[in-house]
């Protein structure tokens, strides 16, 4: 009886974890939704053709919020960026749920521009990450202060 109970604690666990992945082809059919305002381009390289009342989302993960060249983004999301955030996959899955309440909740106020609001959209969102550039690391401050001195001094 006790190897019953562990084995189906241990399919639960298993079917649970599953659930919750995301899915970048799933996501790939999901924007779908996202295409009359948003557009995936890397240049010339167009790999979603979209509207452009949004922003470019291509490499929008690791990019700071409320920093696409040559979009004009409202009073709360331009605040929400002044805070320093970068989006990430968690932070743009909350933002697509309910895009007024992420910018109430993270520095900002007022509307989104954004209207439409995506029950889960963690599928389209890992699909941004897999056609975006690879996420750039971050050197520690320390390492990049040291360089800084290392850069003045040999100007000197």
């Amino acid at each position: 009886m006790t190897k019953f109970f562990a084995l189906t604690a241990a399919a639960l666990m298993a079917t649970s974890t599953a659930a919750f992945a995301s899915d970048p082809e799933a996501g790939e059919k999901d924007f779908r939704k996202c295409k009359s305002c948003h557009v995936i381009a890397d240049g010339d390289n167009v790999i979603q053709k979209g509207g452009k009342t949004g922003p470019n989302l291509y490499g929008v993960v690791g990019r700071p919020v409320g920093h696409e060249d040559g979009f004009k983004y409202s009073d709360g999301m331009l605040a929400v960026g002044e805070t320093g955030m970068v989006w990430t996959e968690e932070l743009l899955t909350e933002y697509v749920a309910d895009p007024t309440a992420f910018i109430d909740t993270h520095g900002g106020s007022g509307r989104s521009k954004m209207t439409f609001k995506m029950k889960d959209g963690a599928n389209v969102i890992a699909y941004l990450a897999s056609v975006g550039p690879a996420p750039m690391e971050e050197a520690p401050m320390e390492e990049m202060e040291s360089e800084e001195a290392g850069e003045e001094a040999a100007s000197e």
